[in-house]
């Protein structure tokens, strides 16, 4: 059964460590046109890009089928900037919005509805999320690589920058650590009430915006995707790494 949903991409300029990079080219084609060309292969109804400056404007209102808000530039975080679009495009409360962030250049149109669908399907969570194996051991202590631990149930425990779990025993073989992947679904009227809560402290010492909502005590539900070794683009170094890639495809 295919789920009724919609993508919104958020799309800021100015990123900290790598600026005006979802402008960047990548093998002839700007990284957010990448993007949306790789989710328009999911089911989603409509692809959303919600950005802050008119240079990313100018390059999304040339691509077709792609739908375009602009949004304030002083959100602190994506999931704020897509909360903002959802009520300025008055999407109901009950449609299922997937935020796939706009630094994802190959992430798998069927992965955003797999995301999409545990959503629809969980009976406690109120987000879905992904997470995927590492590319190599180095991303272990990269900050810029998120890594993530679930429980028995898949639901998220926590998120962090720093290595974790953390192995103690060299008795004991390496638990498998999960990156996270940068997509979130979760329903338009909890999205919009989640994106008034304060920025909690977790969230500000990580920087990392999922932080909030475990912090209030809400459950977000994982889904493991073995074949997809996410790609996001944070540096200078994952961009190169991302053109090889391509290259040869």
């Amino acid at each position: 059964m295919e789920i009724p949903y919609d993508i919104i991409i958020p799309a800021r300029y100015h990123s900290s460590r790598l600026p005006g990079k979802l402008l960047e080219d990548i093998c002839g084609k700007t990284m957010i046109r990448r993007v949306i060309e790789c989710v328009k292969s999911s089911s989603a109804e409509r692809i959303i890009v919600a950005y802050d400056d008119d240079r990313i404007g100018s390059e999304v209102k040339s691509i077709p089928d792609t739908v375009v808000c602009k949004t304030s530039p002083d959100h602190p975080s994506g999931t704020d900037r897509v909360a903002e679009a959802v009520t300025k495009l008055g999407l109901p409360d009950d449609r299922i919005i997937v935020n796939v962030q706009g630094d994802e250049p190959m992430i798998p149109g069927a992965l955003v509805d797999r995301v999409a669908g545990t959503l629809f399907e969980a009976n406690e969570a109120k987000v879905a999320t992904a997470v995927g194996p590492l590319n190599n051991h180095a991303q272990l202590h990269d900050p810029n690589v998120v890594k993530c631990v679930i429980d028995q149930n898949g639901h998220a425990l926590y998120f962090s920058r720093a290595p974790i779990p953390w192995n103690l025993s060299e008795s004991i073989e390496n638990a498998s650590t999960l990156h996270h992947i940068g997509i979130y679904a979760y329903f338009a009227g909890y999205l919009v009430q989640h994106a008034r809560r304060e920025v909690c402290p977790l969230e500000a010492t990580e920087r990392l915006e999922q932080l909030r909502v475990l912090y209030n005590g809400d459950k977000i539900a994982v889904v493991v995707e073995q074949d997809y070794e996410s790609l996001g683009v944070d540096t200078p170094q994952d961009l190169e790494y991302v053109r090889r890639l391509l290259a040869n495809k």
